[in-house]
Formats: structure tokens, C-alpha cells, sequence
């Protein structure tokens, strides 16, 4: 990868959006800074974004997972899998975002995305 990637967020399986935005903004204090509906929503975690995904956009298979934006899914991918990563889901496109997951050689899922 030419660019370097960064952390755009740490992923958060959340069966109830509503119930994590109102645990994550309220009881930890966490601003909302997008909600799309029952399906996915980011709040300011500081210098991260804490993603919450309900079923539908739970890349992850119900694990928690970072997220980083590159410039090229594909190119990430294949930097990934060169260094010990083995692909979990192909680069597809999301509502967002075009995105892959791939895991670590340890099995820990990463997402890897850049914008549409």
C-alpha cells in the first residue's frame, strides 16, 4: 500500500442499535456523530470512532474488529494475505464504503475499507 492505512474505527456487533447508542452515548458519554436507522451507528470515541453494526452490516461475524481506511480495498487485501492474513470476505460494496475482511495470522478479524 502506498498510502498508510489508519484506524478509521473499532467495530462493536450490536444486535439492538438503539440500546448501544443509548449504553455508548449515555452511559459512557460517547457523542453520536452518524445513525443509519437500526443498522449501524458511529460515535466519537476521541481520536477513534466506535462503530456499532447491527446484524446486517456485521462484517465481522459478531466479533469485534478494527477498521482500517486504506486507499485501495484490493491492493490491502493482497498486501495482507502476502504478509500471513487469510481472506474472510472479499472486497464488496458496502452502503458506505467498499470494504474486506480479512484475519490476521493470530485469527483476530480486520476490516479493511476505503470510501465509495
Amino acid at each position: 500500500m502506498a498510502d498508510q492505512p489508519t484506524v478509521g474505527n473499532v467495530l462493536y456487533p450490536a444486535p439492538d442499535i438503539d440500546a448501544a447508542v443509548a449504553f455508548y452515548g449515555g452511559a459512557l458519554g460517547l457523542p453520536v456523530k452518524f445513525q443509519d436507522g437500526d443498522r449501524y451507528a458511529a460515535l466519537d470515541g476521541g481520536g477513534v470512532t466506535l462503530a456499532l453494526a447491527a446484524p446486517a452490516e456485521d462484517v465481522a461475524g459478531g466479533r469485534v474488529a478494527a477498521s482500517f481506511r486504506v486507499h485501495d480495498v484490493a491492493a490491502a487485501v493482497r498486501q495482507a494475505v502476502a504478509g500471513g492474513a487469510t481472506v474472510l470476505r472479499e472486497p464488496e460494496e458496502g452502503p458506505h464504503e467498499i470494504r474486506a475482511v480479512v484475519a490476521d495470522p493470530w485469527g483476530n478479524p480486520i476490516v479493511l475499507y476505503a470510501k465509495r
